[in-house]
């Protein structure tokens, strides 16, 4: 058993990274009244960006190259997140018909450029991904915990753990938090109160522009290696609905991003786990996804949003 938990969970967490930064952002939007169903755009467009960063500046920055690449896949993602600030926030657009909109317009975007600058449908492979740590001294030597935690783990899952703890402490132990929270209860008690609930609501679609980016960019130099209209399959989705399960919280999304990498995972570790080593691949390659339904049917009655979540404001309504 302890031989299974330690193939099963360093490829669980390393699934789960990008879901859990793209699920904080989409924590982040909806908290402030902004339903985000463009996480999946702009999870292709952090993605096409750090894979063309990496490509083009790999001789220059060497083995820094991948950590700017997702600090550039945050920039444009942050970016690239104002049209659905401006749609949803300014002119007051139906929020879930702005989000598939980013969706179509991210993946339109980066498959036309890739065909444009690659001459085919898909980058090269990156010459610099990210790369596993072999182990975390004197934490790896913790007996039973150590080789499962700390050996052959990426760095960038680590991070995303500790984004969610970030985010946590920053939505709920902070005046920045409180303003945010209140915008997307009760913007107009917020906005009597002297908070400006456009600006908030910007700032938190930026924000979950640039976890987006960071979630897209991760995946695309850990997971996928180059881009192509294949990339990002529904892990924006999924990252949504991880949003959704963990209940609007961001250790709760961080959860149930881990519980979904998880399931991704069970495809690769199978062959080492005795019940699930005679089942079909496809069954397994389709599992997050069923697995995905199956929380949220069981699950989304219970869940309650944020008050003002996906109602526009106009200021002086009543």
């Amino acid at each position: 058993m302890i031989d299974v938990l330690q193939s099963i969970i360093p490829t669980a967490l390393f699934f789960s990274a990008p879901l859990i930064f793209t699920a904080l952002g989409g924590v982040f939007s909806e908290r402030s009244g902004v339903v985000n169903i463009g996480l999946e755009g702009l999870m292709v467009m952090g993605a096409f960006v750090a894979v063309v960063f990496n490509l083009t500046f790999a001789d220059v920055f060497g083995s820094l190259t991948p950590w700017i690449s997702i600090v550039v896949a945050m920039i444009v993602g942050a970016i690239f997140s104002i049209i659905h600030a401006v749609a949803s926030v300014s002119f007051r657009a139906d929020q879930v018909v702005s989000g598939v909109a980013i969706n179509f317009l991210a993946l339109g975007i980066g498959i036309y450029l890739t065909k444009q600058w690659y001459g085919k449908g898909q980058t090269d492979m990156v010459a610099q991904p990210f790369f596993t740590v072999k182990s975390v001294p004197v934490l790896s030597d913790i007996p039973v915990i150590g080789p499962m935690f700390f050996k052959g783990i990426y760095t960038t899952s680590y991070i995303a753990i500790l984004f969610a703890i970030v985010a946590w402490y920053i939505l709920y132990k902070t005046p920045f938090g409180l303003r945010l929270r209140s915008v997307g209860e009760h913007p107009m008690a917020a906005d009597t109160n002297g908070i400006n609930v456009y600006k908030m609501r910007y700032i938190a679609v930026i924000i979950s522009g640039a976890l987006g980016g960071l979630g897209g960019g991760v995946f695309a130099l850990t997971i996928a290696s180059n881009f192509s209209q294949t990339t990002i399959v529904g892990q924006g989705f999924i990252s949504l609905a991880a949003v959704i399960f963990g209940k609007w919280h961001p250790l709760g999304a961080m959860g149930a991003a881990l519980f979904f990498g998880l399931a991704q995972s069970l495809s690769v570790v199978s062959s080492s786990i005795p019940l699930l080593s005679n089942v079909p691949d496809v069954i397994l390659l389709i599992a997050p996804y069923v697995l995905t339904i199956l929380a949220l049917a069981g699950f989304i009655g219970r869940a309650e949003a944020p008050k003002a979540n996906g109602v526009p404001y106009i200021k002086g309504s009543r």
